[in-house]
């Protein structure tokens, strides 16, 4: 199963017992994304979304970061005699990058847990907020740093911060560029927990576990109505809950679910 998912330079990916674990793994520039790790970091969820033996998806970096955002600074970089991206690049890039990562994370039908140490900044700290759950460390420095390097912000944080954290608090964090530590961030929402730094990663995959443990065709159609009832209205989204419940109760857990209720013991999913 695991030959279909491809490593690339700055990015790990495996899948262990049914989770694919993805790690950032970039220590020279603090685990930031570039074109090449961007690239299989999207094919790897483009694929993901359809491999039936999947259960869960696990994100988090190598060595003490998670990620300290996109290397602008190194895509830039004239190097080797080649020339510096002409103007408009980023426009013309970023749907086909950040504009289609987020999304990807936001809308596979597969539980997205997501492992923080050290600093997540810019779309790494977007990789956090669009994970169906965070585990971060108590002392970990989520940053947007967008206007303070005088740009404006990407990778949907103008859309997904106000609706988890409020529009005031979105505007510090956007405008002033106001840090905030892990702590910060389980009161806030964004983040699932907030724990010592050693137990994030035992924690991740502990949670990583039980959801990959769970009925998946259910857990992927609620995180698609959790998505979806953002936009939509009151009858509309009562028709989609409909039609999914109408698909999970065709399901071979939905039957393992009910059996187990009958005889008194904890269901075993098979994910399917």
């Amino acid at each position: 199963m695991n030959s279909i998912y491809t490593s690339a330079q700055g990015l790990d990916i495996q899948v262990d017992d049914a989770v694919l674990r993805i790690t950032l793994d970039n220590p020279e520039r603090r685990n930031a994304l570039n074109d090449v790790s961007m690239a299989a970091f999207i094919a790897a969820l483009e694929r993901a979304a359809t491999d039936e033996q999947l259960r869960a998806v696990l994100l988090s970096g190598a060595g003490s970061v998670f990620c300290s955002g996109f290397d602008i600074v190194g895509r830039n970089a004239a190097r080797n005699g080649a020339a510096k991206p002409r103007t408009g690049s980023i426009q013309r890039r970023l749907p086909t990058q950040a504009n289609r990562l987020i999304p990807l994370l936001l809308e596979i039908q597969l539980p997205v847990v997501c492992a923080v140490r050290g600093a997540a900044v810019g779309i790494g700290a977007q990789f956090a907020l669009a994970a169906d759950f965070t585990i971060a460390a108590d002392d970990t420095r989520f940053w947007y740093p967008f206007l303070r390097r005088g740009f404006t912000p990407d990778s949907g944080s103008t859309w997904l911060l106000p609706r988890v954290v409020g529009p005031l608090r979105a505007r510090q964090l956007l405008m002033l560029g106001r840090e905030f530590s892990g702590r910060e961030a389980a009161e806030w929402g964004i983040a699932h927990a907030a724990v010592p730094d050693d137990e994030v990663m035992p924690s991740a995959e502990r949670l990583a576990r039980e959801l990959a443990e769970g009925p998946t065709v259910a857990l992927g159609l609620t995180k698609a109505l959790l998505i979806a009832s953002a936009d939509r209205d009151l009858r509309l989204h009562l028709a989609d809950e409909a039609y999914a419940m109408e698909l999970s109760s065709r399901s071979p857990d939905f039957r393992e679910g009910l059996k187990a209720f009958a005889e008194r013991r904890d269901p075993e999913f098979q994910g399917r």
